[in-house]
């Protein structure tokens, strides 16, 4: 069995650290986030570092590697106060790994992918027409993290949008009914298979399926 420490860790080579190191969580979500500059520069970039802030306010918070070099994203952003996370289903798996490729700032991976930009009324930011989870969210904080500089940030929700049949009676949106696959490491995109649901977790009872 492989063992590493911190020191052979950084060793390593950088592309293998990365991978290993992201792998480490296991199946993780997915979701394309959208933006557009003041100037009307549309972007879109796929991130494996998404999650679950709050439910009341709700919010969503989102990881950002160091801005060393320019993040668009980041940038736009930082430029409008809004954005898009839009999930990723089976048929928009290659467009959205396409994404992470270095584009110039001025080439839009909506183009580029062949994705369409849908637009919530009212709202700034593009979202993408072929996803079925659609977010809208404004910046509500931005947290530099001084250990390493990556820079976690957090969003309002504004709006969101899924299809009706997704929704169950007790407020869950089913995975299999959207479509939305996940990600392990920075290149493996999985489909779901459903283990079930389990009841609320008490103390004085088993773990019981719905």
């Amino acid at each position: 069995m492989p063992f590493y420490d911190s020191e052979s860790l950084a060793e390593l080579e950088q592309r293998f650290r990365a991978q290993l190191i992201n792998s480490l969580p296991g199946v993780k979500a997915l979701a394309l986030i959208g933006t557009r500059s003041k100037a009307g520069q549309e972007n879109l970039a796929v991130f494996n570092s998404v999650f679950h802030v709050g439910a009341n306010p709700a919010m969503l918070g989102l990881v950002f590697r160091p801005d060393s070099v320019d993040r668009h994203t980041l940038s736009h952003i930082r430029e409008t106060g809004f954005y898009t996370m839009n999930q990723v289903s089976a048929g928009m798996a290659g467009a959205a790994h396409q994404t992470s490729a270095r584009y110039p700032a001025e080439v839009s991976e909506f183009a580029a992918t062949g994705l369409q930009p849908f637009y919530y009324p009212g709202f700034e930011a593009p979202a993408v027409l072929e996803s079925r989870v659609r977010i809208g969210l404004e910046l509500a904080e931005e947290i530099p993290v001084k250990s390493n500089g990556t820079i976690l940030v957090i969003g309002r929700v504004s709006w969101l949008e899924f299809p009706d049949t997704a929704l169950g009676e007790d407020g869950f949106i089913n995975p299999l009914v959207t479509g939305s696959v996940s990600v392990c490491g920075l290149d493996a995109y999985y489909g779901l298979e459903p283990l079930g649901r389990y009841a609320y977790a008490k103390p004085d009872m088993p773990p019981r399926k719905l």
